[in-house]
């Protein structure tokens, strides 16, 4: 069997606080049993999954990756996909053991929790064409493009997540630990001035609370934040809130869970193709749960570009 056929098995040891360091020798097993024929490659350090899958697809051919990790893993996993050149990204299939924390991802598409059904679930191969967002956003000077499979974030949603990677980093990664970073955040974060356009409208110029940008519905371990995005309609979905009482947001904080967030009042929907965002401050992006760079910001969306093996 050549590369072409075979799975590579992209393993981030560091997924779910190390559990997938502790896991991986259970979930190999179950690949064996499964009859996969697969090679493995272990990441080192952050966002050499990137690096690894790119030079794979480029060099050795490999069309069909299973990821073991979390959201951050795949996000690396996607962009490795997307800045090789040699394969249309269409002709590629990527699946996912889900190991993470937050796992959006996978929520959006019912990936089993179980390494043996995920496994099974991967086995049947039945595939599902979704749509890749990409944004230019700045470090330093420099401009910098990340794709996305999932979701994006500004303003306090970035916040969020920077203060529960920061969390991360030193173990703490429970549900629990999350929603300390989420009150936490509350408290900490002060809107900044910005100017949103959409498919090249204007649609705010004043202060941004919090903006979430949506291919999939789920964000921050299970949160609805964009609870109608369908993830191949080839838009993105935006959920934007420009001011709120904190203590409203507080009172309502389950409706970020079950997706009625978009009811209230002060939170504006729209469904795009594009979107620019300026802002004079400093003005955090996360995408996938991964924290990058700073303002300016344009977003773009790439239309069924991706083979997904999912239920």
């Amino acid at each position: 069997m050549d590369n072409h056929e075979r799975y590579l098995v992209v393993v981030n040891p560091n997924a779910g606080g190390r559990k997938a360091e502790k896991d991986w020798p259970r979930i190999e097993s179950i690949l064996q049993k499964q009859d996969f024929e697969f090679d493995i490659v272990i990441t080192k350090y952050r966002h050499h999954a990137m690096s690894l899958v790119a030079d794979k697809i480029s060099k050795e051919d490999y069309r069909n990756i299973i990821v073991v990790g979390g959201d951050g893993t795949v996000n690396e996993v996607v962009n490795g996909i997307f800045t090789q050149k040699k394969v249309p990204t269409k002709d590629i299939r990527m699946a996912v053991v889900m190991v993470g924390t937050g796992n959006d991802w996978g929520k959006m598409f019912n990936i089993p929790n179980d390494y043996t059904e995920a496994i099974a679930l991967i086995a049947a191969e039945k595939t599902f064409i979704q749509d890749v967002g990409h944004v230019s956003y700045y470090l330093g000077k420099e401009e910098k493009t990340r794709y996305f499979i999932n979701a994006a974030g500004l303003g306090f949603d970035a916040l969020v997540t920077e203060t529960t990677n920061k969390n991360k980093d030193v173990g703490k990664s429970s549900t629990l630990s999350y929603f300390k970073s989420l009150l936490g955040s509350l408290f900490r974060y002060k809107p900044v001035d910005v100017k949103v356009h959409i498919d090249n409208r204007e649609i705010l110029d004043g202060k941004l609370f919090t903006l979430s940008l949506g291919i999939g519905q789920y964000t921050g371990g299970g949160m609805k934040q964009n609870p109608d995005a369908v993830p191949d309609d080839g838009l993105f979905d935006l959920m934007l809130v420009d001011k709120i009482a904190k203590t409203k947001l507080i009172r309502n904080i389950n409706k970020l869970y079950d997706g009625s967030i978009k009811d209230i009042k002060e939170v504006q929907s729209y469904r795009l193709g594009s979107m620019k965002v300026e802002s004079d401050h400093k003005l955090m992006l996360e995408v996938d749960g991964e924290s990058l760079g700073h303002a300016p910001f344009t977003f773009g969306i790439i239309p069924e570009s991706l083979q997904v093996i999912i239920r």
